[in-house]
């Protein structure tokens, strides 16, 4: 099962845990990253996903970013039909960037992209004709279920 986590959802196991609900991601995004780890399921990333860690200005959030993407098996380049995507994406609503994730995801035919993002999450859920579900961290771990 491949999967694609976005920015903030790699990034959610450095966030201040005081509050349950990122306590709840963090721990699942740690599952899933160990499940990766194990080749029990394949993390994808993408050109945009490279960007966006690239621009964090915590150096050390940004490290640790590119740390995780060292388990990744699969980096999807940029490409016409992507931006596209990314285009109708926009269209419906989504940040570029945000819409530049899932449309690589989508058209790499990711099983499932991963969001801690709710405004993101509920634009997205919505829009038809995309291969990638679309869930939070805590859903990525049920539905994995391994």
């Amino acid at each position: 099962m491949r999967i694609y986590l976005d920015c903030c959802s790699l990034q959610r196991p450095f966030d201040d845990k005081s509050k349950p609900r990122i306590a709840v991601e963090a721990e699942a995004v740690l599952v899933v990253l160990s499940l990766c780890e194990s080749e029990e399921l394949t993390l994808v990333a993408s050109d945009a996903l490279y960007f966006e860690i690239g621009r964090i200005p915590d150096q050390g959030r940004k490290e640790e970013a590119l740390a995780i993407l060292k388990i990744v098996k699969e980096t999807v380049e940029l490409s016409p039909e992507i931006e596209a995507l990314a285009r109708r994406l926009e269209a419906s609503g989504i940040k570029p960037l945000d819409a530049l994730h899932l449309a690589s995801a989508s058209i790499a035919k990711v099983d499932y992209f991963c969001t801690c993002d709710d405004k993101f999450y509920k634009k997205s859920i919505n829009f038809k004709g995309l291969y990638s579900k679309v869930v939070s961290p805590a859903e990525l771990v049920m539905e994995v279920d391994i």
